[in-house]
Formats: structure tokens, C-alpha cells, sequence
């Protein structure tokens, strides 16, 4: 089952128990979704790729992110309890980001696999981490990493 689908039906069910929250946060994934789909010329298939997919619920919730950041500074509360609630219901659909631990023990590894000695091999590194661990990693925190490691 693609991950669209599953989204779809996760959005008949909030449908069905009047969940007006995950209802609406879903619709505008869909809307998303359709979006992608128009801008990139996919009329064959009714269905987004899942790695593509999962790019776009990223970037949704980077989006949000950002908002909560912006809601904390203006002290707009029932805002940022909005945007909070949306980033939980599109996390269920993201793989599950490793902990701070075991991404540092990552980049590590790699940094020694690379054999990366200073910060102008950074970018080697973060190619080497995006082709294994694209979807477990949050590269903001890989990145942090990275920069207390290579000097």
C-alpha cells in the first residue's frame, strides 16, 4: 500500500469520527499532494512516489516548524498549538527520525569511513550520509555535527 493511500484512507476515517484537526490537516496534504502532482506533469499515475511523498511531508513540517518559531516569538499560543497538533498528525506518515545519540554515532562513522580531516570535507560526508541515510536523519542536526567534528 503507497503511502498516499494510506493517507487517504487515514483521512475517510477522521472523516467518519468528525476528528475536525487530522480531517483538515489531511486535506491540505492531499491538496499538497495534487499540487506536486500538477507542477510535475503526473497524469498517468494517480499516485505520488513515496520517496516523493515523503520529501513533500518533510518540507510541510519544516514549514511548520518554522511557524512555531515564529508563533513562540510573538507569544500567539493558540497558534502554535495549532501547528504543533498538524506537525503530529504528519509525522505518523514520516519515517521515524533517529535520536541525537545515535545520529552523532552515524556521522562518525562516517566521517572516519571518509576519511574527512577538515571542514572543506564536509560536503563529502553529507553526500556519503544522504545516499544511506536520507530518511532517519535530521540534517540540521547532522550538519551541527558535522562542524564539531571537522575543524
Amino acid at each position: 500500500m503507497s503511502l498516499q493511500t494510506k493517507i487517504e484512507a487515514k483521512l475517510s476515517e477522521a472523516l467518519k469520527a468528525q476528528d475536525k484537526k487530522t480531517y483538515s490537516t489531511l486535506r491540505l496534504v492531499i491538496a499538497a499532494i495534487k499540487d506536486t502532482m500538477i507542477a510535475r506533469k503526473i497524469k498517468d499515475k494517480k499516485v505520488l512516489p513515496d520517496n516523493d511523498l515523503v520529501s513533500l511531508l518533510k518540507k510541510m513540517v519544516k514549514q511548520r516548524n518554522d511557524s512555531c518559531d515564529a508563533y513562540k516569538k510573538a507569544g500567539r499560543n493558540e497558534l502554535l498549538e495549532n501547528e504543533l497538533q498538524e506537525i503530529q498528525i504528519i509525522n505518523v506518515f514520516l519515517p521515524k527520525q533517529l535520536g541525537e545519540d545515535e545520529t552523532r554515532k552515524i556521522c562518525l562513522e562516517v566521517i572516519k569511513k571518509s576519511g574527512a580531516s577538515s571542514i572543506k570535507d564536509m560536503g563529502k560526508v553529507m553526500g556519503l550520509l544522504k545516499k544511506e541515510y536520507s530518511d532517519v536523519l535530521d540534517f540540521s542536526k547532522v550538519s551541527q555535527i558535522i562542524k564539531d567534528n571537522l575543524k
